[in-house]
């Protein structure tokens, strides 16, 4: 009896603990309509602090959870789930999306956030899931082709720098670079030596979305730096739940897609064997050798990620990242390589009213370069009939034109294989950046928030360059048929410092009053940019240049302000203000006010469209605002009147003591700020509950008081040339952008988007000049001559359009040489006879993504082409005449095949042949960048992760008609390119 007794005490004093029992719920969360996965779902019990978010795979684990709990399941742009617990094990959940709540996707703005249904100016927002898929060694590739208005031109060469554009550009000679800001940290576009660019330190696989501010009445709250457009970088961050593990792993096999077209070697043999003198008949060779591929090959390139994220303790989001990426080019020696490790911790305090962001970034680089415009022009032009190598050779076994003596000649090309095994050039870096967020909500005025941020970005490069003591490039100070005979080879080193601080302090004010919202936001900007730099000069030779260069601070202090107001969700308004002061100007012109007024409709508010399934949404938007430029490098202080000292290379000697030079320099005491004004009338739109949605935005933007280098009338100023406030610039456009989902069901969803964009830039003024000015030349030098430019800045016309003479034609459409239109009608042909020919940027750029999912397939594509954009042919220019393989009797060049279309002899000769309009080339073109496939095996496969593994093809294709390298380059000039290569990619990407 006693027995029962105590069993019934047990079971008694059991009974409120089996009640209060605590389970672990398991489960996957799919999308209701096409059954997919959907990572990063929260998942909580309500009330409760513990929660849980989904992973990769959608699966998520919910511990401490008790019968009677609600299970709240939510996602932005789906309807939020709750669930009774009952006890269950396992609970698999469907989410269905909500239409109304995809227009609450918010976007950056600057010192702020607004929904995206909310916003008035021209602003675009891509996230993670829509970036370009492949192999992305630096962050600018992941948008490359899919915003409307934004150019993205990458280079060739390993981790190579992207030439952003959005709506053209601004200026002549300022930078037209957008403002980078970075987890609200805005960057110099400075990189030190031996480094390749700024973002190409930040691993794109920790960037979780990219907010372009496209107008001036959206980019204004910048105002100074914000005239080329404002891109806005946030990173993922760390999310409460469990522990998640992901780990990506990609190989690329770098082919080389294309060569220059040169004469090869049976070619090149009856060239000289026609044309060519008995002497240089002589000196043929007996080889067949393809320059191209002596120097270029097949690389590998490895990318790998991980990153760990959840909530340490239940309470601090964190998140961790390491990743690696090794990126061999496919010229031989040359390389980038990174290694970054980021953390972001992001706890919220005091009952959610302080919120705290805090990032911090170490990236280290490695490089190797080469000397790639001499050592690609030396493989372009080195005469096919000769060996890689020379019996007997003492340049290290390598073949060298050398003058009879054995002395080194100054002209004839040098072996680029020599150029690339015996210059070692090599860099290191490390860049350490962070930022610190506090986000305090008043407790006794929660409407009123305060927000500091302090950041700070330093940058360290250091790197040398060795030539071999077996080298033709090597210091030799004696001739080697003198006794004395020595080859020192070279070194020279070097150290580069960039160090970029910031403090951004606002208030934010946010209120609801009815149907009216107001939100105000003001505050005050510091940043301040300080460089210092090391050069050895030549320290194997006598008197090396050696020498310490500490740039002048750059300092901008701004006070700034903002206030959205909206009555209703249908009439919205924005004002910005911001006031600039920069120290690259004076006392007098310091400061500069700029602003932005943006105002829009939501026409689908309204009660005759609310709720229409046609014609779901509908905005129309009008904005207008002013900007500004100062970030000329050559100008940091131009306004002072400064004293340069001279070298030890520009010494004298008087009585024995030497004296060092001091030369004035030109000044412009009255350089000031650059402006622009720009208008934007855009119109957003969504069809069938937005299954369809898109925007159209016209544009019209004029720069004025332009920075730019012309040149000073003698006597004028102590220099030739100089930065000065002149003329205007006028930009107009269009751009229009679609997406939908074509199909999306159960099994099969395909979405497709599309964007393209006109623009119209033309000079309207450069200031006061003279009868018969053509304007000023600009560009970059080209190849052939000496000091010669192609590209002009003349008014009527678009900026750096090319400057040539109309080339003459046979009965046979073959070119003249010498003859061309005389078009002043004269009588003769000079200078004034040189007219406006093309340009090399694009009227209209077009963007194709599309993603195609099936069941556990994905594929994805997408598409670039340009319209209208022209390239000088510099190689066929500087290398398409006979003169060009057989200038001496004592070496040998190869030529262009375009010698075989003109049958052109003299480089010059009078004839200024390389001015030609011959050789402006059509580059418009087609490009189909990339294109991947994917699988995913859910955790059927392994239990304790889901992986997807994907191939693809990077660069896979370009249509054009233009017959060079590649038609796409960036300053219009094709010569001596490093190719971008063709990549077959592999990759794997598992989550825990």
């Amino acid at each position: 009896m006693k027995t029962i007794y105590k069993k019934l005490l047990f079971l008694f004093l059991l009974l409120p603990f089996s009640v209060l029992a605590q389970n672990t719920l398991k489960g996957i969360v799919v999308d209701k309509t096409t059954n997919q996965p959907i990572p990063g779902v929260n998942v909580n019990v309500q009330g409760a602090p513990n929660g849980a978010s989904t992973g990769f795979d959608g699966n998520y684990q919910l511990s401490n959870v008790k019968n009677g709990n609600k299970i709240v399941v939510s996602f932005i742009g789906y309807k939020t789930e709750t669930i009774e617990y009952t006890g269950q094990k396992t609970l698999n959940i469907s989410l269905e999306e909500d239409t109304n709540q995809l227009k609450e996707v918010v976007v950056q703005v600057g010192y702020g956030t607004v929904k995206k249904k909310d916003a008035t100016g021209s602003v675009s927002q891509i996230s993670a899931k829509e970036f370009n898929k492949g192999i992305n060694v630096t962050p600018e590739t992941l948008i490359s082709g899919r915003i409307a208005g934004v150019n993205v031109v990458g280079g060739g060469a390993p981790g190579a720098k992207a030439d952003i554009r959005i709506r053209g550009g601004s200026s002549l000679t300022a930078s037209n670079e957008p403002l980078i800001v970075v987890d609200g940290l805005p960057l110099t576009n400075d990189v030190p030596s031996g480094a390749t660019s700024i973002l190409s330190t930040i691993d794109p696989n920790d960037i979780e979305s990219f907010t372009v501010l496209k107008d001036a009445s959206a980019a204004a709250i910048y105002g100074s730096r914000a005239a080329s457009g404002v891109i806005v970088i946030t990173t993922k961050k760390g999310s409460k739940g469990g522990v998640k593990v992901n780990f990506s792993s990609q190989v690329g096999i770098n082919t080389v897609a294309n060569q220059v077209d040169v004469l090869n070697a049976d070619q090149f043999r009856a060239l000289v064997n026609e044309k060519g003198s008995p002497a240089q008949k002589a000196l043929l060779g007996t080889a067949n050798t393809n320059w191209q591929d002596e120097i270029f090959h097949t690389a590998l390139t490895t990318n790998n990620n991980i990153s760990v994220s959840g909530a340490l303790f239940d309470k601090l989001p964190v998140r961790l990242s390491v990743g690696n990426v090794d990126n061999p080019g496919i010229l031989r020696n040359t390389s980038f390589e990174r290694t970054t490790t980021s953390i972001s911790l992001n706890p919220v305090l005091f009952d959610n009213h302080l919120k705290i962001d805090i990032n911090g970034n170490l990236a280290f680089g490695k490089n190797q370069f080469q000397d790639e415009n001499a050592v690609i022009g030396s493989a372009i032009g080195f005469d096919p009939t000769q060996s890689v190598y020379e019996e007997g050779s003492r340049y290290g076994g390598y073949f060298e034109w050398l003058e009879a003596n054995g002395n080194v000649p100054l002209l004839p090309a040098r072996n680029p294989v020599a150029r690339l095994n015996q210059d070692n050039r090599r860099a290191t870096s490390t860049r350490k950046w962070g930022n610190v967020r506090l986000d305090y909500k008043f407790h006794f005025f929660e409407d009123l928030r305060a927000v500091v941020e302090a950041g700070i970005d330093r940058f360290d490069s250091n790197g040398n360059t060795t030539v071999s003591t077996e080298s033709i490039l090597g210091y030799q100070p004696k001739p080697f048929n003198g006794p004395d005979y020595v080859n020192y080879g070279n070194y020279s080193k070097y150290t580069d410092m960039l160090q970029n601080k910031n403090l951004n302090a606002y208030f934010n004010y946010v209120k609801d009053l009815g149907k009216f919202k107001v939100d105000a936001t003001a505050g005050y900007n510091y940043q301040l940019f300080q460089r210092e730099r090391y050069q050895s000069g030549e320290l194997r030779q006598p008197n090396p240049n050696t020498d310490v260069i500490t740039s002048p601070d750059i300092n901008l202090q701004s006070y700034f302000g903002r206030v959205n107001l909206g009555y209703d969700s249908r009439y919205l308004a924005t004002v910005n203000y911001r006031r600039d002061g920069s120290s690259r100007f004076s006392e007098k012109y310091r400061w500069g006010n700029f602003g932005g007024v943006a105002l829009a409709w939501n026409v689908a508010e309204e009660a005759f469209l609310k709720d229409n399934e046609t014609l779901s949404s509908l905005k129309l938007r009008f904005g207008y605002g002013t900007t500004g430029q100062q970030d000329v490098v050559t100008a940091a202080y131009d306004y002072l009147k400064r004293v340069t000292l001279g070298t030890i290379n520009t010494q004298y000697i008087f009585g024995g003591k030497v004296y060092s030079t001091a030369r004035p320099e030109g000044y412009n005491e009255n350089i000031k700020w650059e402006e622009l004004a720009e208008m934007n009338v855009g119109i957003d739109f969504g069809f069938l509950n937005d299954k369809i949605t898109g925007s159209v935005n016209y544009f019209d933007k004029k720069s004025s008081d332009l920075l730019a280098d012309v040149v000073v009338p003698d006597g004028a100023n102590i220099r030739n040339s100089g930065i000065y406030n002149i003329g205007s610039v006028r930009t107009k456009g269009i751009e229009f952008n679609i997406q939908s989902d074509v199909v999306k069901n159960d099994n099969l969803t395909w979405n497709v988007a599309f964007n393209t964009t006109y623009i119209d830039q033309k000079i309207d003024n450069l200031g006061t000049t003279v009868p018969g000015f053509q304007g000023y030349l600009t560009g970059d030098d080209i190849a052939g001559g000496a000091g010669n430019k192609i590209q002009v800045n003349s008014v009527g016309y678009a900026p750096r359009s090319f400057l040539v003479y109309e080339q003459l034609y046979d009965a046979n459409k073959k070119p003249i040489a010498g003859a061309y239109v005389d078009r002043n009608g004269d009588g003769k042909i000079d200078a004034s006879d040189r007219y406006r020919f093309h340009k090399p940027t694009a009227d209209y750029t077009f963007g194709l993504f599309s993603t195609l999912n099936y069941k556990k397939f994905d594929f994805t594509m997408n598409w670039r082409a340009s319209l209208g954009n022209y390239i000088f042919d510099n190689v066929s220019s500087n290398l398409g005449y006979s003169d060009a393989a057989l200038r001496r009797d004592t070496d040998l060049s190869n030529v262009s095949a375009d010698y075989l279309n003109t049958g052109f002899k003299y480089e010059d000769n009078g004839t200024q042949r390389y001015l030609s309009n011959y050789y402006i080339k059509d580059a418009s073109f087609i490009k189909l960048d990339n294109i991947t496939l994917g699988y995913t095996f859910d955790k059927n496969l392994l239990k304790a992760a889901s992986l997807r593994f994907t191939a693809g093809v990077q660069n896979v294709f370009v249509l054009t008609k233009y017959n060079g390298l590649d038609p796409e380059r960036f300053n219009g000039i094709d010569n001596n390119v490093y190719p971008r290569a063709r990549t077959f990619l592999f990759g794997v990407n598992a989550s825990f």
